[in-house]
């Protein structure tokens, strides 16, 4: 953690200790949905495959573009040669498959444990079907990765693959975080109306649509859990736009406010294009508004999605925040949401599940947003639980989708209510 500005005034807490979180494998829920051409194949053990079939729901008569190339005892025994083993696999699901247009090889804990080189093997398979597809590795391993960490080590490996822009192309705005198809549209219309035509969304719908990118461009973020993605499109020379994330009116007024700052426009058309939306989404949220008024909610670490959820439900829900955990706090990409939490929050960065459990059971919270393993003994406890992961799953972002955002966590109060 690189401490910000802001957290002089804070309360810090940095726990290392024992953590309950989804590994990097449950990113391929949604980037698959995105990216409508690519196939994630994933190089693990039963377990990884079991995980992945609960997270999705799939049926059994779906064909989902995604799988699991099962590491069997042989291989962990070194009986087997590996790579003749995946490139066997990943040859019939090629064949087996025309629609693929990207092939992601995407490591897990036994690949990492048998030190299955998977950047060797994609380039290998990148050589062999370079007329067919392209195949690119990452690693979802929880080992190296957590939860949302996953789609940060996915894009991260297709920043290499972006164009360089032409000295003389015009400036552009790359919209990078996965997000659903309707909020893109809808942010679309929004840059159109502000005066931004170039603007382009990483990950796009197809996996190898992808924009070029230069000292011209201007980067701004949808999603807080992509450093290192980030990093890299600095190292192509794309700059940075500081910003609050488009959660919430607040959130995303700001937000949008950044990018026309960014390309020069003036405040007077930036007002005359966002302040209606605006108004239109307080209006939605005041029923909710009402149900959160005053009651307390203590956030565990599971996405890098808790500061910025905890400034929405501080300066538009006026809801009460005990402690905000993440498990991982990158201050440039966070400092704005930093910025509008109270002085005396106070943040935990990484996890002590059981010191967590033991502080918010204290403080007889009204609301706790965690993950999927600590919801049921929480509400044995009599506090409401928010999963955590839904919030990642649930399109959330703009101004269209304030009011559902409120609904993700008054509807748990509501619940408990009626119940009682």
């Amino acid at each position: 953690m690189n401490a910000p500005d802001q957290g002089m005034r804070m309360h810090w807490l940095r726990e290392r200790g024992q953590h309950e979180v989804f590994c990097g494998l449950t990113g391929i829920m949604w980037l698959h949905r995105k990216m409508q051409d690519a196939f994630f194949l994933i190089v693990g053990s039963r377990t990884c495959a079991h995980l992945m079939q609960s997270a999705a729901g799939v049926m059994i008569f779906a064909e989902p573009r995604f799988a699991t190339a099962i590491i069997e005892e042989r291989d962990l025994a070194g009986l087997a040669d590996a790579h003749e083993e995946l490139d066997r696999v990943a040859t019939a699901l090629i064949e087996r498959r025309p629609d693929i247009g990207l092939l992601f090889l995407v490591g897990s804990c036994p690949s990492e444990v048998i030190k299955l080189d998977l950047s060797r093997a994609a380039q290998r398979l990148d050589q062999r079907f370079a007329k067919r597809l392209r195949v690119l590795a990452y690693s979802g391993s929880g080992i190296e990765t957590s939860f949302t960490q996953g789609e940060d080590a996915c894009l991260a490996a297709l920043v290499p693959q972006m164009p360089q822009a032409k000295p003389s192309d015009p400036p552009n705005l790359l919209v990078v975080g996965t997000l659903a198809d309707v909020v893109e549209d809808q942010m679309r219309r929004h840059f159109k109306a502000l005066g931004i035509v170039r603007v382009d969304f990483f990950p796009g719908r197809r996996g190898m649509d992808l924009a070029a990118i230069g000292p011209q461009t201007r980067v701004l973020l949808a999603q807080p859990f992509l450093g290192e993605t980030l990093r890299l499109l600095q190292a192509r020379a794309a700059k940075h736009v500081p910003a609050s994330f488009p959660l919430g009116v607040e959130g995303s007024l700001a937000w949008y406010e950044a990018a026309a700052q960014a390309f020069d426009i003036p405040k007077a058309h930036q007002q005359s294009v966002l302040l209606p939306l605006a108004d239109r989404a307080r209006l939605a949220m005041q029923k909710h508004r009402q149900t959160l008024r005053g009651k307390k909610v203590f956030f565990f670490p599971d996405s890098q999605l808790e500061p910025a959820l905890a400034r929405f439900l501080y300066q538009e829900m006026e809801m009460q925040l005990t402690e905000v955990g993440t498990p991982y706090l990158h201050a440039a990409i966070m400092q704005a949401e930093l910025d509008a939490l109270p002085a005396d929050i106070c943040m935990s960065e990484g996890q002590d599940v059981d010191r967590q459990l033991d502080r918010c059971i204290a403080a007889a919270v009204d609301l706790a947003v965690c993950g999927l393993g600590l919801a049921n003994p929480l509400e044995a406890k009599g506090i409401s639980t928010k999963w955590s992961i839904e919030l990642v799953f649930t399109p959330i972002q703009g101004f269209e989708q304030s009011a559902d955002l409120a609904a993700l966590f008054s509807r748990p109060l509501q619940r408990r209510e009626r119940l009682s």
